[in-house]
């Protein structure tokens, strides 16, 4: 922003110079109430919050955004974080910044959202070696002249430039939007869908009765649910097996020493599923364990196995998969897998019972979790539970003093962590990796 400076007396210009200085020093993240890009604190100083977090991280350099919205996306090619405040007149603006520095990146226009009463959640999407931030939200419009009606609002935008896309999808019920193939994917969590081309902003409909199943799966057509897409169409399960529409068929892809006809994919990432398979009838270890495999999206082969204790799951909640960002590695509930070795850990006591839950994993090969907390939720928030760090080089798992904050991500050398104030103001704060 170009000021321009008026000559005036010279007490007048040490009085301006003075407010200068003031404003300058107390800059430290946007509060969400202005319109301006937000400046994170200056790397030189280091964030004015200090969280303990893991020793491979020092707080004294790094930045800090106070008063964010409860999501953020981050596009790990270009190392930019998107992040969303709230402007005047019930409006929103996203914002960026490049986690390196923390220098501000491009700063969005202010619009409103079908519902101004709470923040519009986002998501990364990639399609043609292009990246966009997604922002949508679910409402309501109608004037009492025009008839109203419910739809998803999303707000696309070109992770380069904040080129900005406003694509409206009518939708009724509560919509399911995610990101995990080349469009952006809202379902209603059974079997209707609509997919909309972040390039274009073309929307394919896809309605429950035009959904075709595999020859022979009498199981597929029970509790059918898109579960996700891939780079070659909708993923669909039903109670038990899964296939993409046009594509492969769990049944014909199963790991070696599975029961074929019992896959259930539980979480599903860009380009890798996770899925649960009963062992094979027979199997010495059948009526105990369970095999836990990462598919590759595209062919559905099998890429990594582990066999684990029965464990509790949600499928499309828990356990669910956090991948690094180069795709190396991937972790899941109690589950590890190094994909490029072909190697997979299930941590559990004797019992079976999970021995700790994984929230998030690095592209150098650690991997974050806690061990009394319920799913990895509960271990980002840091709210007593027990902190452990673990190696995919020696498949070690240390504990970490009982107060440390645990990286969301990680992405350019800086973990992200997140931690909320006494004023309930979020802090979105980077802090680089040592060494």
């Amino acid at each position: 922003m170009r000021q321009r400076v008026v000559r005036l007396a010279l007490v007048g210009g040490v009085l301006v110079l003075a407010l200068l200085l003031l404003l300058a020093t107390c800059g430290g993240g946007g509060t969400g109430g202005d319109d301006e890009p937000a400046k994170p604190v200056r790397k030189s100083t280091g964030p004015a919050t200090r969280l303990n977090v893991p020793p491979e991280y020092t707080t004294g350099r790094g930045w800090e955004v106070v008063g964010a919205g409860p999501d953020y996306a981050v596009s790990h090619t270009t190392g930019r974080l998107a992040y969303l405040v709230r402007a005047s007149d019930r409006r929103y603006r996203l914002r960026t910044l490049d986690t390196e520095t923390g220098r501000p990146g491009w700063s969005g226009e202010a619009w409103r959202p079908p519902d101004p009463a709470d923040f519009p959640k986002l998501l990364t999407v990639a399609k043609d070696d292009r990246q966009f931030f997604v922002a949508w939200s679910y409402g309501k419009t109608g004037d009492g002249l025009a008839p109203e009606r419910t739809f998803v609002s999303l707000d696309v935008y070109d992770v380069v430039d904040g080129e900005r896309r406003r694509v409206e999808v009518p939708w009724s019920g509560a919509p399911t939007v995610t990101a995990t193939g080349p469009s952006i994917l809202i379902s209603d969590g059974r079997a209707n869908s609509a997919a909309v081309d972040p390039v274009s902003g073309e929307v394919s409909e896809t309605v429950a009765s035009a959904v075709r199943y595999p020859a022979g799966c009498t199981a597929c057509k029970q509790l059918t649910e898109v579960r996700g897409q891939t780079a070659k169409g909708l993923l669909l399960s039903g109670v038990r097996e899964f296939w993409v529409r046009g594509g492969w068929y769990s049944r014909r892809t199963a790991p070696k020493g599975a029961d074929p006809a019992t896959g259930v994919p539980t979480s599903v990432a860009p380009g890798l599923i996770l899925a649960k398979w009963q062992l094979a009838e027979g199997a010495k270890r059948a009526a105990t364990h369970q095999m836990w495999a990462v598919h590759d999206a595209v062919s559905g082969k099998p890429v990594v196995t582990v066999e684990c204790h029965t464990p509790a799951i949600e499928p499309g909640r828990y356990p669910r998969a956090v991948v690094s960002p180069s795709g190396t590695y991937l972790v899941a509930g109690n589950l590890a897998f190094d994909l490029k070795a072909k190697k997979g850990f299930c941590f559990e006591e004797e019992d079976g019972s999970a021995a700790l839950t994984f929230a998030s994993v690095t592209d150098g090969g650690s991997a974050y979790g806690a061990t009394t907390a319920r799913d990895a939720d509960e271990a980002l928030e840091g709210d007593g539970v027990n902190p452990v760090a673990m190696s995919f080089t020696t498949w070690d798992v240390g504990t970490l003093a009982p107060n440390t904050r645990l990286p969301e991500l990680e992405t350019s050398g800086v973990g992200v962590f997140r931690w909320t104030d006494r004023k309930d103001r979020l802090h979105l704060l980077g802090y680089p990796r040592v060494g």
